[in-house]
């Protein structure tokens, strides 16, 4: 049986071939062995380039290991795994920064330095749908996905959907035409030295997020910027009105713009927006219902702007028609305020995707009940003020864990929430097991960290998978 990866024999698109001819015999170095280089190794091979393997974890998983091994990749790792770079080219990990200096000191040398990414979409021949945002760019990203479905399978073409997602689409290059549609969700990380024009760009929302990785608030909005900054005429770019950094960058975007509000029509010749219970889509002065918010599945006002934000993004490619049928069948996607058990009458759901205050807001926002919180985690330096008071008034108990558990908890203390009704526990399973005995017949317990996983867990999903199984096994 042929391997999907031994595509020399298969149809590959002109800059597939040059691609092919540019890095046959190169020397290359992956940077970090997570998701995306991992995904790339074969593909590579394929390419006839010879690898290795760099990344800082001195003792890697045997299955890792076992999968380099095989396929005679080199591994260099623990401290020195960023020492003597002389390989042609570099394909680093998003969360590594090109600015240190093992990499500045490489590319000064000569080496070229990019990313699985940057390389897929100088490759890619389907139309590129991406979205970003500090918020809400997950479920925005696969609410497009299924939006475009119905059209593909009219069309005869096919929807990949991937990138920060947490699916690297590089290995189905050989896979795709121009009639198929790639909808990436993109880092700040990602972003971060990327120019591209994606045929049509979103930004959900700009808020304080990943300041212990960027160098400032700045920077972090700039990287933002890049998922439009190269678009050219006749592409589309959505932007949210309701944030301030997102909608002054209308002002200097080249794509057609769309501005999307949860309060009214905002002022723009193309607009999504919010008004009696119903969403419209107006552009050029002609207004069409699109659906109503009843329609919609998934709970919270700021799922109602992850939809807007969609439709925006997919009008004229996607019918009204397979927009409503998306809202009253999607369930929400893992870790977003999934209701994952319940149990004599108490519920408990899972929103470990909240990394930042500004989710856990969002979420706290989509209930009306009293909620039982377990907040905390690895500390991102994110300002955790603006959620202190919302969570003062939606909580009825709130448990800490993690470094910013105790922040909120002390800031809690300070604005005279009653100490009777918090506690610090620190370690993750503690907290749950915790916050479920409190638990009584009608309540509610919401995972919303407003805080990154590092401290315990590699990513949040591992995190809403922990409490979802400390919840079920009770």
């Amino acid at each position: 049986m042929r391997s999907h990866f031994e595509i020399g024999d298969l149809y590959m698109n002109q800059k597939l071939e040059a691609f092919h001819a540019y890095i046959e015999g190169k020397t290359v170095a992956l940077l970090g062995m997570g998701i995306s280089n991992r995904a790339a190794v074969d593909f590579l091979l394929s390419m006839g380039a010879r690898l290795t393997a760099r990344d800082k974890n001195p003792a890697p998983d045997m299955e890792i290991t076992e999968f380099l091994t095989s396929r005679g990749v080199k591994m260099i790792y623990g401290d020195g795994y960023l020492s003597d770079i002389t390989e042609d080219i570099v394909f680093k990990s998003p969360g590594i920064r090109y600015d240190i200096p093992e990499l500045l000191s490489a590319a000064e040398n000569g080496c070229t330095i990019t990313s699985e990414m940057e390389v897929f979409l100088s490759l890619c021949p389907a139309r590129v749908f991406a979205v970003t945002g500090s918020d809400g760019k997950t479920t925005t990203t696969t609410l497009i996905s299924e939006m475009l479905k119905k059209t593909a399978e009219r069309e005869g073409a096919r929807v990949f959907l991937g990138g920060n997602i947490g699916t690297p689409l590089l290995p189905y290059l050989a896979d795709m035409n121009e009639k198929d549609y790639a909808v990436l969700e993109l880092s700040s990380f990602q972003l971060h030295t990327m120019r591209f024009s994606p045929l049509s760009a979103v930004i959900t929302n700009v808020t304080t997020n990943h300041l212990n990785w960027h160098t400032d608030m700045e920077e972090y909005t700039d990287s933002k910027r890049n998922i439009y900054k190269y678009q050219e005429n006749g592409t589309r770019l959505t932007l949210n009105a309701e944030n301030a950094l997102t909608r002054a960058m209308a002002s200097d975007a080249n794509a057609e713009v769309t501005l999307f509000s949860s309060k009214g029509r905002p002022d723009a010749a193309r607009a999504c927006y919010l008004e009696n219970g119903v969403i419209y889509y107006e552009a050029d002065g002609e207004r069409q219902a699109v659906m109503n918010r009843d329609d919609i599945k998934i709970v919270g006002l700021h799922n109602v702007e992850n939809y807007m934000a969609a439709i925006s993004a997919v009008w004229g490619y996607a019918l009204p028609e397979d927009m409503r049928e998306v809202a009253r069948t999607f369930g929400g996607v893992s870790h977003r305020i999934e209701l994952v058990y319940e149990k004599n009458g108490v519920k408990f759901y899972n929103s470990s995707i909240d990394t930042s205050p500004t989710r856990t807001l969002a979420a706290l926002a989509s209930f009306e009940e009293k909620l039982i919180v377990i907040v905390g985690g690895y500390d991102k330096h994110i300002p955790i003020e603006p959620l202190i008071s919302p969570l003062a008034e939606k909580a009825k108990f709130v448990v800490g864990t993690g470094d910013t558990g105790l922040q909120v908890l002390r800031a809690l203390e300070k604005a005279n929430y009653p100490r009777v009704q918090m506690a610090y526990l620190g370690a993750f399973d503690t907290a749950v097991r915790f916050a479920a005995g409190l638990a009584k017949t009608g309540d509610t317990v919401l995972l919303s960290p407003a805080a990154a996983s590092f401290d315990a867990f590699p990513n949040f999903e591992k995190r809403g998978e922990r409490f979802t199984a400390l919840v079920r096994s009770l």
